[in-house]
């Protein structure tokens, strides 16, 4: 067991600047919270701030205690007896039998235990409530924060109630049943599910695991930018592509990369590009105007598909207090880049993920990729969680009759 020796930390609102205590559960700057509107992102989301001052310095102290001082949990016991994080991170020297001018590194997300990212915010909000006496958690999902937490709840002896839009995947919705979650399937897009979840929270007094509602989900995905320091020899890389619906994901890696800045572990965070579905571009085309404009999302990466992006406000500022970039990519880009991924690295992606490694090829093919470079993409979910999305790539095979020259015949 490793003990959280800095319990002190509280809640900052990112709209208003106000701070909040940690003596109770906090989602949204209730303040905040009032003015929100359905048709807008929620401003008031929290960001856990830390006493950095007294936590004791040291990396590999940090890494052999778990980070727990990093954590808004009191011990590592809390947290579920699966092996989630720590993540195989994969070089790549070649692709389409070319050498590649410049480093790259793929993340493979797919490799917790229910297949993506998701699991590191999920087990953080399971071991919160599990410290709190909650043994129910409510969440409003695409699929994978779904059947994410319903497999850890299912770890950790909790309930989960799932909450997704109808047309989610049928293999996303059979983990969630497979786990022994109880799936509610609604009538509508993602954004209904959400708002639908926070009202049963608000009236029913369900723990919600919500993306951006609840802080702590953020504080669950900043661990990857803890392990790509580590695994890169302690050192930053130049570029950090990663896929962006809500914008937690990047609001975490951001947040990671903060915490060992404001510990001064590092002097500088790493360029992150935002790589949204031209299709499901909510957040990017927003970014720094003065007025928010939604419009319907529509793209084959379902993950990342938001109408309203429920993190905008953080991760719009993090993008631009660290000097981000963003890029869009197509549909086509992103199932070309999924066949080209797995066809040359064995990675295989669900289009979410692949859309983080289309905008490297985007950049790569404009010459944004100095040769010295080096550069990760995040893949944040199996490709065997959508498995329709990439049919139209691939022809099914006819059987044939288990004869020898019927298969010369094929072969030649």
């Amino acid at each position: 067991m490793t003990t959280n020796t800095n319990t002190k930390f509280h809640y900052l609102c990112t709209t208003c600047g106000r701070e909040y205590d940690n003596s109770q559960i906090r989602y949204l700057c209730p303040d905040c919270e009032a003015t929100n509107t359905p048709d807008l992102p929620p401003k008031g989301v929290l960001k856990t701030v830390y006493d950095y001052k007294n936590i004791t310095p040291g990396f590999d102290r940090l890494k052999k205690t778990g980070f727990i001082d990093l954590l808004p949990v009191r011990s590592t016991d809390s947290l579920p007896n699966l092996k989630i994080g720590d993540t195989p991170l994969y070089k790549i020297t070649a692709l389409e039998r070319k050498k590649l001018s410049f480093t790259l590194f793929l993340k493979d997300d797919a490799q917790n235990p229910t297949f993506s990212f998701k699991d590191r915010a999920s087990a953080l909000v399971s071991a919160f409530a599990k410290e709190q006496g909650i043994d129910t958690i409510i969440t409003a999902s695409t699929g994978n924060a779904g059947s994410s937490l319903a497999g850890i709840c299912a770890a950790q002896g909790q309930k989960a109630i799932i909450l997704l839009p109808e047309n989610a995947p049928l293999a996303k919705i059979t983990q969630s049943l497979m786990y022994g979650a109880k799936v509610v399937r609604v009538k509508g897009t993602y954004d209904d599910a959400f708002d639908l979840s926070i009202a049963a929270t608000k009236e029913l007094g369900l723990y919600n695991r919500n993306t951006a509602f609840n802080p702590l989900t953020i504080e669950g995905k900043k661990t990857v930018a803890f392990e790509l320091y580590d695994r890169l020899n302690r050192k930053i890389p130049d570029r950090i592509f990663v896929p962006v619906g809500d914008g937690v994901i990047i609001s975490g890696v951001y947040k990671g990369f903060e915490d060992l800045m404001n510990l001064g572990i590092i002097e500088k965070i790493p360029v992150i590009v935002a790589v949204q579905a031209k299709g499901s571009d909510n957040l990017v085309r927003n970014i720094g105007k003065q007025e928010f404009r939604s419009k319907s999302s529509s793209t084959v990466a379902d993950s990342i598909s938001v109408d309203i992006p429920r993190n905008y406000h953080m991760s719009s500022q993090f993008i631009e207090k660290y000097q981000g970039e963003f890029i869009t990519v197509t549909d086509k880009e992103i199932l070309k880049a999924s066949k080209t991924l797995a066809s040359n690295t064995g990675l295989f992606a669900e289009p979410a993920a692949a859309a983080a490694f289309a905008g490297l090829l985007a950049y790569d093919k404009q010459g944004k990729l100095e040769n010295s470079s080096t550069n990760i993409v995040l893949l944040t979910g199996s490709g065997l969680k959508d498995l329709k999305a990439v049919s139209s790539l691939l022809e099914m095979p006819p059987p044939v009759n288990p004869a020898l020259n019927e298969l010369k015949n094929l072969l030649t």
